[in-house]
């Protein structure tokens, strides 16, 4: 078996830290897909009230608070993808080729819609 990627370690990781504390009985598609959404609004909750401008230049506090946030979206990804067996990065980038073909760059630069409105 070769090297495990970085991919792989961290989801390992993840899954040891939760089966060390028996939460894996916890861990079901319907919680963790909860848990992900409450935490992603987490992050909501840190832009609330900034401005556009404010947004984009967070203190060294608030992008300390966003890395956070944003480790928690992912860890949580990490294990319901885990439960299905999902490749993140295999996926990610299966759904950029669609992606692209539903954003062609001809109809869809500096366009703010949705594929179905270009």
């Amino acid at each position: 078996m070769g090297k495990k990627t970085a991919h792989e370690d961290l989801a390992g990781l993840v899954a040891n830290f939760a089966r060390e504390r028996d939460w894996d009985q916890f861990h079901t598609p319907k919680n963790l897909a909860m848990a992900l959404a409450v935490e992603a609004a987490e992050i909501m909750e840190l832009f609330q009230w900034l401005t556009p401008e404010q947004s984009a230049k967070l203190s060294k506090k608030e992008r300390a608070a966003l890395a956070d946030e944003l480790a928690d979206v992912f860890v949580y990804l990490l294990r319901l993808a885990s439960r299905f067996d999902i490749d993140l990065l295999e996926a990610s980038r299966a759904k950029m080729k669609k992606n692209a073909k539903k954003y062609p760059v001809a109809k869809s630069r500096g366009i703010a819609k949705k594929y179905t409105d270009l």
